[in-house]
């Protein structure tokens, strides 16, 4: 790449907005679902997306820790902060279905750190009215109780998976704290992170999945009635995921959004987590014929994912056409 090219690129970069991490999110829930689904070429590269996102995210989050506290400390009370705890655990949820198990825990760790500090930041600055954005305290705490079951289904760790029983329950609490925040008039004139509101159903239905998938005779987690209730509010959570899809799919018709925003990467993420989480739920209460519908859902979400790529590239060409090199010519 030329200098002026990586002039460009740096100063788009540098204004990139602290959700970004939405794009880490959003891949590699894909990347879980055609994984799951047998497409293994297709998820290794967007496997492959994901690590270079997060590694692009992980490193400028660290600069700006490090070069620009007070920039930093701004950006962290801001609900898109979150979405750096819940990209490395999704991140790690792929890590945990290759095998790497080793490498899966690394990023527990590292989400389980920022996840507190995070959090606390972030709903100390709950004002009035919120976007989508404000579910994101219910999705990252889901995220790490999806990785946490995921991870504790593997190595046969029951107090992971008791753990991530705790951050499940503790997250339906964010979710309904969220919901009595969230301005309704975002289904209208939401630029894509309206999305969210469904997204982390999903999440909390695929925590639920996880933790029942976990259970063994071996491991022996719950007795028949915790099984029970966690079964039924699993199911019931993916239910009300999918209603929320046909509203929020009802709402783009009605009420059209045409010009491109980032945030519809936070569209993506709930598409691809809803279809993950049929394809799990189906398989941890034994319902087969979930994988159908969560094939299509999960082939709508490639289609999402490949569009709004397309709408990003485009954006950065536009916002780098005019940024001129200050290097020598």
């Amino acid at each position: 790449m030329s200098d002026t090219g990586v002039s460009r690129f740096r100063a788009w970069w540098a204004q990139r907005p602290p959700a970004a991490g939405a794009v880490v999110m959003a891949t590699a829930i894909v990347s879980v679902g055609l994984h799951v689904t047998g497409y293994e070429v297709l998820s290794r590269i967007a496997f492959a997306v994901a690590c270079a996102f997060w590694l692009g995210l992980a490193a400028d989050f660290a600069v700006r820790l490090l070069r620009d506290r007070r920039r930093w400390l701004a950006e962290a009370g801001t609900p898109g902060a979150l979405t750096a705890t819940a990209a490395t655990a999704v991140l790690g949820t792929r890590f945990s279905a290759a095998g790497w198990q080793t490498v899966a825990e690394a990023l527990l760790a590292a989400a389980a750190v920022l996840w507190p500090g995070l959090l606390v930041r972030v709903v100390r600055n709950w004002q009035g009215r919120m976007p989508g954005t404000v579910f994101l305290g219910c999705v990252a705490t889901q995220s790490l109780a999806v990785l946490a079951a995921t991870i504790a289904g593997a190595e046969s760790a029951a107090w992971l998976a008791h753990t991530a029983l705790v951050l499940f329950w503790f997250g339906l609490v964010l979710y309904g704290f969220a919901l009595a925040r969230f301005e309704w008039r975002q289904l209208i004139i939401g630029a894509g992170d309206h999305w969210i509101v469904g997204g982390a159903l999903a999440v909390s239905a695929l925590a639920g999945s996880k933790l029942i998938a976990a259970d063994s005779v071996r491991l022996y987690l719950w007795n028949s009635d915790d099984r029970g209730v966690l079964r039924a509010v699993t199911v019931a959570l993916l239910v009300l995921d999918v209603a929320w899809c046909v509203v929020l799919v009802a709402a783009e018709v009605a009420w059209p959004r045409p010009h491109f925003d980032v945030r519809r990467w936070s569209t993506v993420f709930p598409l691809g987590m809803t279809a993950a989480t049929m394809l799990s739920v189906g398989t941890a209460v034994d319902v087969s014929w979930l994988r159908t519908p969560g094939e299509v859902v999960l082939w709508i979400a490639v289609a999402a994912w490949l569009v709004v790529a397309a709408g990003t590239v485009r954006l950065y060409l536009a916002a780098t056409s005019g940024v001129t090199s200050t290097g020598p010519r």
